[in-house]
């Protein structure tokens, strides 16, 4: 079993500030302007408030120590005092609004792009793994937000506090200002070493990780197979791998911010060496006081404080500027299909679309293209409200030139019942895909009502025309919340769609009915189950077009008799698609067609085919011998 580790690789890191990328972040955060406005305006007064403590400390011991004025030292340690308790509440005001901001962000960001991936086409999701999108989701939009929190405001909170810093102690003495910051040039050499290599090192431990989320969504997915073909050992070796490999980057990318570190407390110790040797020859000299000293050490505290901490903040910076790169590459792409500017709605009139939706539909527009669900007529639909299909001269390749249907042709007439069939493989299931446009065709044109369904609005399109795949996707929630799927229907409406799918019985034994609530893709249920839920939330809508994807191939026989029960009663004067494997599903179809090489072969009703002797002859005599011999 091959690796499945290389699923997934992250973008090379960049720099640790873009002004691109904070210009869109900037942009990204415009609700929250106002909190970012009152956050930074609250940074001078911080400022002010941790400058103040080492210069109350020299007037403290200059002016009331060493003169033993106990009254001036009692008011100059209030004021100590006061200055602290106020440094607390901003402090407190501060950390509080930074939080906000970055949850915010955070909350917007995330919708925006879980709302933009619901707009992607499935060929998107055919080349980037679940794993992958949810680390862009999930952990890409908490990095970003720790810009806000631990980053870039943080950064220039420090920026505030080093300027007055620097401009203090030149301006208390110069001479002594220049013995602090002779070591700034061989910490900045130190600190630009340990930050490239700390680059080095974060951007392996996001592959990593990006690496780890995608086979953990993968392996838990698959979990039922891994368990069946006894690879439990086997995959929890790759994991403990991948694992590993995670922690073993995370550990590099910590030694090299524990050595930054550690680097500036040493030298920020020297400078403090220096400080007090130069300081103590001054004050013996006369020319600078013992509480001017105590408070350069002050001063020089703080000043390395925000230099020793880089490490981390460049990790921070370094994560959210790749994270926003990652990002904003997602919302930047656009979807590939997507409804025109101008829509057909409906099948009739043209119609302006603005903002994704359709305005007022003008034309005819059957029950089966409105809004809310209509399913009155769900047993037997008018032929009026049916639909023609027709696929002209269709060519279609998922990937490059390896073509699955060359120069397909057919057309299905209003109220007509046509069954695909054919080899695995021949493009049965790419039909279907094509028709609701979740591919659009390479060449050719399929056509709703005579027109290509790339000039009809997509939520139109897929009203009109209800699907039910193989493998039915259910959702956590009630079996109404499952059948509705953002109708609005109201019980009996969804009843009467149960009863038309023939699950009304199943549903109605559940302990709660419609209000039951389904496990995850709804594994409290048999797949026929599944199935005919399926069916029925297909029919919430009306569907003028009924396309019947593999959907009693893995059922048992009672379950598939109850299907095709309720699909004998959907059909009938409804446009349907049947494509099976199982020929004896299909031999009533009025039209049966045979796909091969990626065109219609045959076609014809089941008996004429049959006597015809060829390919679908040769399949039938297949299915029957499997039959017999099972």
């Amino acid at each position: 079993m091959p690796e499945r580790a290389a699923l997934d690789h992250d973008d090379v890191l960049g720099r640790a500030f873009d002004r691109r990328l904070a210009r869109r972040l900037w942009a990204a955060a415009r609700a929250q302007r106002p909190m970012l406005y009152a956050t930074v305006a609250l940074f001078p007064a911080i400022a002010l408030a941790e400058l103040a403590q080492p210069y109350l400390l020299k007037v403290a011991i200059d002016d009331h120590i060493l003169a033993g004025d106990w009254l001036g030292l009692s008011l100059t340690a209030a004021a100590y005092a006061a200055t602290l308790g106020i440094l607390y509440a901003l402090r407190s005001l501060e950390a509080y609004l930074m939080a906000l901001v970055g949850q915010r962000v955070t909350h917007d960001l995330r919708e925006a792009l879980f709302g933009h991936l619901l707009r992607l086409e499935a060929a998107y999701y055919d080349r980037n793994p679940v794993g992958r999108l949810m680390t862009r989701v999930l952990n890409d939009v908490e990095a970003v937000s720790e810009a806000f929190t631990s980053g870039l405001l943080a950064i220039a909170a420090d920026v505030i506090t080093l300027v007055g810093v620097v401009a203090i102690m030149l301006w208390m003495d110069w001479r002594l200002a220049l013995v602090t910051f002779a070591i700034v040039p061989v910490l900045a050499a130190v600190a630009a070493y340990f930050r490239l290599r700390a680059r080095d090192a974060y951007r392996e431990a996001r592959r990593r990780l990006a690496a780890l989320n995608a086979f953990l969504q993968e392996s838990l997915q698959g979990v039922t197979v891994i368990q069946l073909f006894a690879r439990e050992r086997h995959e929890h070796a790759i994991f403990r791998r991948l694992n590993d490999d995670y922690r073993r980057a995370l550990f590099t990318s910590t030694v090299f911010e524990a050595s930054l570190y550690s680097s500036v407390e040493a030298l920020g110790a020297v400078a403090l060496a220096l400080l007090i040797w130069y300081g103590g020859g001054q004050i013996g000299a006369g020319a600078l006081s013992f509480g001017a000293l105590v408070a350069f050490i002050q001063y020089t505290n703080r000043f390395f404080l925000p230099i020793r901490d880089l490490g981390a903040k460049y990790t921070v910076m370094q994560a959210a500027m790749a994270s926003a790169e990652r990002i904003f590459g997602l919302l930047d792409r656009p979807p590939a299909i997507v409804s025109p500017a101008t829509a057909l709605a409906g099948g009739g009139a043209l119609t302006s679309v603005n903002g994704g939706g359709a305005l007022a539909i003008a034309g005819r527009s059957p029950a089966a293209t409105t809004d809310g669900a209509a399913i009155a007529n769900v047993d037997r639909p008018s032929r009026a409200a049916a639909s023609q299909i027709e696929f002209a001269g269709v060519w279609f390749a998922y990937d490059g030139d390896a073509y699955v249907l060359r120069d397909c042709s057919f057309a299905v007439a209003a109220g007509e019942h046509v069954a695909l069939v054919g080899p695995t493989g021949e493009g049965k299931s790419t039909c279907a895909r094509l028709l609701v446009r979740a591919y659009d065709v390479t060449r050719g044109r399929v056509l709703v009502d005579g027109v290509d369904v790339r000039e009809w609005d997509l939520v139109r399109l897929r009203r009109r025309v209800g699907t039910v795949f193989q493998d039915t996707v259910l959702f956590t929630g009630t079996v109404a919340d499952n059948v509705a799927l953002g109708a609005d229907p109201d019980a009996a409406a969804l009843r009467r769609a149960l009863e038309a799918a023939r699950a009304r019985d199943f549903v109605e034994a559940l302990p709660s009915g419609l209000d039951e609530p389904l496990g995850e893709r709804g594994a409290n249920l048999s797949h026929g189950q599944r199935q005919l839920l399926a069916i029925a939330r297909a029919l919430v809508y009306n569907p003028a077009i009924l396309v019947l994807d593999e959907a009693t191939s893995s059922v048992d026989p009672e379950s598939e008799w109850r299907i095709r029960e309720a699909m004998h009663r959907l059909l009938a004067g409804r446009t349907s698609i049947t494509i099976a494997h199982r020929l004896s599903s299909v031999q009533h179809a009025d039209r049966i067609l045979v796909l091969h090489q990626g065109r219609v072969h045959e076609e014809g009703t089941h008996a004429a085919l049959l006597r015809r002797g060829g390919l679908y002859a040769r399949l039938w005599q297949l299915a029957m011998s499997r039959d017999a011999a099972g």
